[in-house]
């Protein structure tokens, strides 16, 4: 049986604190500077770890690297406006919100990377396509959010100049310094990780706060709860039969088959939550961010199955 992701135990527990604990007054002035901060210092760290070299060199399956970021970036806001178009009555207007912020997200790189490598796959070219989807999403999810959600008013100056200062200018300085900084990322992965992940853990903890002074859990339902891990999961599944489907039509290896679909079904928890703390008002982060979180453990349940079965299958063709 599969143990649970302890990261996601502690997103849990940071939403459970939220929930009784929720800061308030000037602890809330407090969090909302140190998460801006811990931001910054994340995407920073993205930068120094993406390597443009993996990106150059697998380029050249120029189709299964397209194909990737069109599922990213074009397929699932596609999808997402399709099913909200169809169903705008079946949840409430902040969980369609978190859903098609989710759509416009680009793709993980850790996970990606490890499925692909349990189910045999091609390990290279999923490097060079969730670092791709990565650094494209950093100028693509925000106006892609913009284009989805034109109606929220999320794109505004504030967003702009939050986007310049807490994700580009940190990304960028990283990549310039990469040269004389990799070897040190790359011996502290792990304290980097703790890192990220810390500082994803603080900025949920601190947007469901907000969420909970302005009454969340009153507002949804189990139902709504229900309703959204339907749609979370539904949108995984399509995508899936999708990109396998879209594997077979170009006839893609099945080494090939599998980074199209670990890639292009992923979607990233650690740029959605920093970039949902710039994009949203802390009025609405809290309920843009729970669907993704939800999707995170979908995602990774399902996806570990999928990756399973390649690995099987490919041990038999042996």
């Amino acid at each position: 049986m599969r143990k649970l992701d302890p990261f996601l135990t502690a997103l849990i527990g940071a939403v459970v604190l939220a929930t009784f604990l929720p800061c308030h007054g000037f602890a809330t002035t407090v969090l909302e500077y140190l998460t801006d901060a811990c931001i910054m210092v994340m995407f920073f760290m993205q930068g120094l770890k993406l390597e443009r070299r993996a990106i150059l060199d697998n380029m050249r399956n120029w189709q299964l690297q397209g194909l990737v970021l069109a599922c990213t970036f074009a397929l699932f806001p596609a999808l997402g406006l399709g099913l909200h178009a169809l169903a705008p009555d079946l949840m409430e207007n902040n969980l369609w919100l978190g859903v098609l912020f989710l759509c416009c997200l680009p793709s993980t790189v850790q996970s990606s990377i490890a499925l692909t490598s349990l189910a045999n796959g091609n390990v290279a070219a999923s490097i060079c396509a969730a670092t791709l989807s990565n650094i494209a999403g950093i100028f693509i999810t925000p106006v892609l959010v913009s284009f989805v959600l034109h109606t929220h008013g999320v794109w505004s100056a504030h967003a702009i100049v939050g986007i310049a200062v807490q994700l580009l200018l940190p990304f960028v300085a990283g990549q310039l310094l990469q040269p004389f900084l990799y070897k040190w990322a790359h011996r502290n992965k792990k304290i980097i990780s703790v890192t990220d992940r810390s500082s994803i853990i603080l900025v949920v903890y601190t947007a469901f706060s907000h969420a909970v002074v302005e009454g969340i859990w009153l507002q949804l339902s189990a139902r709504n709860i229900a309703t959204l891990i339907a749609v979370d999961t539904g949108l995984l599944l399509a995508v899936i039969v999708i990109t396998l489907l879209a594997g077979k039509l170009f006839g893609f290896s099945s080494k090939d088959e599998v980074s199209l679909i670990l890639c292009g079904s992923k979607k990233s928890l650690a740029s959605g939550v920093p970039m949902a703390n710039v994009l949203f008002p802390a009025s609405a982060a809290g309920f843009v961010i729970l669907p993704l979180i939800l999707y995170h453990q979908i995602q990774l349940f399902l996806c570990t199955l999928l990756a399973r079965h390649y690995h099987n299958k490919h041990l038999t063709d042996v």
